[in-house]
């Protein structure tokens, strides 16, 4: 990545042209940018960083060719430079805008340049450039040293006290410079990597004492700065410009007062951003902690393949960008304050039973703009008149919202906070025009009747054009030219025009001004005297337009705190319409809150229901401290059933109502996830090392005020071993967490804890065969909906109490068109391996968890499963009661084969991978099988 001056021109800095020269003067005090330099109209760059433009822009290199020899450039059009700014920014580049400070018609030389502003991922403040709805923000960590501040760790909410004893403080901020908002908090390793994860930082800053591998999950744009930027002191006055720095810890000061340093760098400010208003502080602990683990695997911001729904999607029905921020707020911190929860439910309520004031409410906000960018702009002096018109329209909506929320009490918080600042809407339309001018430099911004001295500039241009109009008219009459015309240049100014035939009749008094082929222009005393006064009056008058304008603006920004609470207001108005149009669209319903364990009636998932319209809704009901075992089929629904368990109890301690018949739920304090299979092989991760991790997080960190989703955990390693690691991992949740678990395995083994320990219960899903040996029939009284069928089963994706019977692992790989010679040697190798179990009795399967299980059934042996499978003994499939020695031969292969599968590394192999290894080692054991045939017949 090539950024600064280019070394091309440094090395013949005596030979350039004084606008080159210019140019590497800038270059070299940006030099961690791409500079974009103003030249007329188009941003240039040249040399090295034209060449990095044009790759990444896709634009066209030029040569150049001038006294000090050939370099290439490249141009972006200054009409169009947002789309190229963009391309910039994705591309993780850093653009300092160097802009011309000065006119070029009055410049005597070189035009003045200077960086009016530095463009960055994680501080763009360009409408065009940001997400509309969504905030961009720039994170900073800084560390503070062990021992110094013990206090700055009380934000992290960590549970593991020898990290808490160990680790040195982290202070994390974050800033969105496009609209002000500012936060800061402290903790440890594990706390810093669960924030970065909510605050999902476009850009990042990390100071010099920060072990990088505490912020190596943050997949955004590093940025370096002076080490300088973080020292305590340095750190300190900068925080003194927004806030009291005595109020925060030593970490906590040094974030925020370097990441405010930076936003200010960007800005090109000299002071601070007034629109900073406050830096808040906040306790993580205060909010549902969601970790990065958990909104991945939730999917409620973003799908697992890139694509399709998300949970915020489905509830989005805002109509402002404001509320569209804050609905994604609230679901990334969620309430953990039962009082605070209900307060919000009751507003929900309150919209969700009253349609016409609802509806009322969102056609008003649909007119609104996005109040906290448009102050963003107007404080930083960058509004035009047509920021502080959307200003005045939307002003003009909070009446309306304030009459449909009139007398609701659930609402008249909200309410009370609505100033419709009628001063600030009525000064902005008695002084803008209703349709303004792009451009505040041109005139044409300012109403009449707003100024005096104004008005009476714009009456003597006025009646010098008036006098003009009609001098065309008045001319022909004296001179007798017919054809006589009067008009205007910018260059030449007005005119009278003769055609030559005509020539004779020109007065005396007329002035030549221009020849032309086939006339020439004059003028008079007059004319020339008006034209003055014109001219003069509209330079004047636009002149004083831009300074009432730029006095207007700043009037405007010093209510930037009463706009700022008025966005907040707006913003949780549209934020519960929209939950409340969500709530009654797709029949959610008020949940109970305080119950002392989930209870769901035909709970649905919100995403998933929404495309799937045959969904089937099922039951939860999990006293506080249950460890319910699921299990059945693969496909069956486990995974779907977990997250909308997860997914409600997010959604109402968000504020939401959830789908479900009724719910009763608890206030949680976290929500683990451990659903779904990902490896991480840049970090160089196996997918079971990765869920290991994931299981560690969830083993060291939960409470009994927890809720934790497993799927599948151990099956990245052997079956012993992962089967022991499982039954471990329940019986920990169950004896030392006393989490609220809902654990989806294939381990049919553990079911039997359901008899050894108190809180642990079974649930399967249901799913039937065609003949009704396996699997569960439906109750007549309750019909189940087949999802997914194959030519012998049906998933019925119904919960119940109790263990499945079989996983229909082989049916499910007969679905997906695994070859039919594969299903049917596993239908034989299935059948076999029950043959087996049914005529051997049971014993502890040895799982390693300290815990024997009498009717555990002990992991069986290829050398077993090949015998079987091969209907060696009585019956096709029998062993025989006295089994002969078997040849040395088979012996040794089946002893080699045993050892190779043992050894192979599945955490590693691709589904391709291991159907070719099944076939290798299917050959090898029908090779022993054979050599054991041949030696009987022998």
């Amino acid at each position: 990545m090539v950024t600064g001056a280019p070394a091309t021109m440094l090395d013949r800095r005596e030979e350039l042209t004084p606008m080159l020269a210019q140019y590497v003067e800038v270059a070299e005090r940006y030099d961690d940018a791409i500079v974009l330099f103003r030249v007329g109209d188009f941003y240039k760059a040249f040399c090295e960083a034209a060449d990095e433009v044009a790759r990444v822009c896709e634009l066209t290199r030029i040569e150049r060719e001038d006294s000090t020899g050939t370099y290439t450039a490249c141009g972006i059009p200054v009409d169009n430079a947002p789309k190229y700014l963009k391309r910039l920014l994705d591309a993780e580049y850093r653009v300092a805008v160097a802009d011309q400070v000065e006119d070029p018609e009055e410049a005597s030389g070189l035009v003045e340049r200077a960086v009016t502003q530095v463009l960055t991922p994680g501080t763009v403040v360009e409408e065009e450039l940001l997400a509309e709805g969504s905030n961009t923000y720039v994170a900073c960590v800084a560390s503070e040293a062990e021992g110094t501040e013990a206090s700055a760790r009380t934000g992290s909410g960590a549970t593991r006290e020898d990290e808490d004893q160990n680790d040195p403080a982290y202070g994390v901020a974050y800033v969105d410079v496009s609209t002000g908002e500012c936060a800061v908090t402290a903790g440890d390793a594990a706390a810093v990597d669960e924030e970065l994860a909510r605050i999902d930082p476009a850009e990042l800053l990390v100071a010099p004492g920060v072990d990088p591998a505490v912020v190596d999950g943050a997949d955004c744009m590093r940025t370096e700065r002076d080490p300088e930027t973080f020292d305590p002191e340095a750190a300190r006055g900068v925080l003194d410009r927004y806030a009291d720095p005595d109020r925060f810890d030593a970490a906590e000061r040094v974030a925020a007062g370097a990441l405010l340093s930076y936003a200010e760098y960007t800005q090109g400010d000299d002071g601070p951003l007034e629109y900073v208003r406050r830096v808040r502080r906040y306790d993580p602990r205060r909010s549902l902690r969601l970790d990065a683990t958990a909104l991945r695997g939730l999917e409620l911001f973003e799908n697992h393949v890139g694509s399709g729904r998300t949970l915020f999607d489905t509830l989005d029905e805002t109509r402002s960008a404001l509320g569209r921020r804050r609905l994604r707020a609230w679901l990334r911190r969620p309430l953990v304050d039962r009082e605070a929860i209900e307060a919000r439910h009751d507003a929900v309520a309150a919209f969700a039973e009253r349609t016409l004031a609802r509806e009322a409410v969102r056609d008003a906000l649909s007119a609104a703009y996005d109040l906290e960018r448009l102050a963003g702009r107007i404080s930083r002096g960058r509004a035009n008149a047509r920021d502080l018109r959307s200003l005045y329209d939307t002003l003009a909506a909070v009446p309306d919202i304030r009459e449909a929320i009139g007398g609701v009490d659930a609402l008249a918080e909200v309410r009370g906070d609505l100033d419709p600042l009628d001063d600030l809407r009525e000064l902005i339309d008695e002084a803008v025009v209703e349709e303004p001018p792009q451009e505040i430099t041109e005139g044409g911004v300012i109403r009449a009747g707003y100024d005096g001295e104004l008005d009476e500039i714009r009456t003597t241009a006025r009646e010098g054009r008036e006098w003009i109009a009609n001098l065309e008219e008045r001319e022909r009459e004296r001179t007798g030219i017919d054809n006589l015309e009067v008009g205007y240049t910018q260059v030449h100014g007005y005119y009278i025009e003769v055609t030559n035939g005509q020539l004779e009749k020109v007065p005396d008094d007329y002035t030549r001004r221009q020849t032309l082929k086939n006339s020439e222009r004059f003028y008079t005393p007059e004319l020339k005297r008006r034209e003055d006064e014109i001219l003069g009056a509209e330079e004047r008058a636009d002149a004083l337009e831009y300074e009432l304008f730029a006095d207007l603006r700043d009037r405007v920004a010093d209510e930037s705190d009463r706009i700022g609470a008025l966005a907040d207001a707006v913003a949780r108005v549209d934020a519960l319409a929209a939950l409340a149009t969500a709530a009654v669209q797709r029949d959610y319903v008020r949940p109970e809150m305080g119950a002392d364990g989930i209870a769901l009636d035909r709970s649905r998932h919100p995403v998933v229901e929404e495309t799937e319209p045959e969904f089937v809704p099922n039951d939860a009901a999990l006293p506080r401290g249950t460890v319910a075992l699921i299990t059945g089929p693969n496909m069956s629904g486990k995974s779907t059933y977990m997250r909308q368990v997860a997914l409600a109890v997010v959604l109402a301690q968000a504020g939401s109502f959830v789908p479900a018949d009724a719910a009763r739920l608890p206030v949680v304090d976290r929500v683990f996830t451990r659903v779904g299979a990902s490896d991480d092989i840049a970090g160089g991760e196996s997918t079971f090392m990765r869920e290991m991790r994931e299981l560690t997080d969830v083993l060291h960190d939960a409470t009994g005020d927890s809720l934790v989703l497993l799927d599948e955990v151990g099956r990245g390693t052997s079956t012993a071993d992962g089967r022991a690691i499982a039954r471990a991992a329940v019986e920990f949740l169950h004896d030392e967490t006393g989490a609220t678990t809902l654990f989806a395995t294939h381990y049919h083994e553990l079911t039997d804890l359901a008899d050894e320990y108190e809180r642990v219960v079974n649930r399967h899903f249901a799913a039937t065969e065609r003949d009704g040996v396996r699997g569960s029939e439906a109750p007549a009284s309750q019909p189940e909906t087949p999802r997914v069928s194959g030519d012998e089963v049906t998933f019925l994706h119904r919960i119940r109490e109790g263990a499945a019977s079989s996983s229909y692992g082989v049916e499910v790989a007969e679905l997906a068109g695994v070859p039919e010679s594969v299903v049917a040697r596993a239908h034989d190798l299935v059948a076999a391996d029950r043959d087996r179990d049914e005529g051997e009795p049971t014993v502890d399967a040895g799982s390693g968890s300290g815990s024997g299980s009498a009717g555990a059934t002990p992991q069986r042996t290829l050398d077993e499963i090949s015998t079987n499978g091969h209907g060696h003994g009585d019956d096709g499939g029998d062993a025989p009661s006295a089994d002969p020695e078997p040849p040395a031969v088979r012996d040794d292969a089946v002893a080699d084969l045993l050892a190779d599968l043992l050894d192979h590394p599945l955490a590693e192999t691709t589904p391709l991978e291991a159907l070719n290894a099944l076939h290798e080692y299917q050959r090898r054991a029908e090779e022993a099988a054979n050599a054991d045939d041949a030696g009987e017949r022998a």
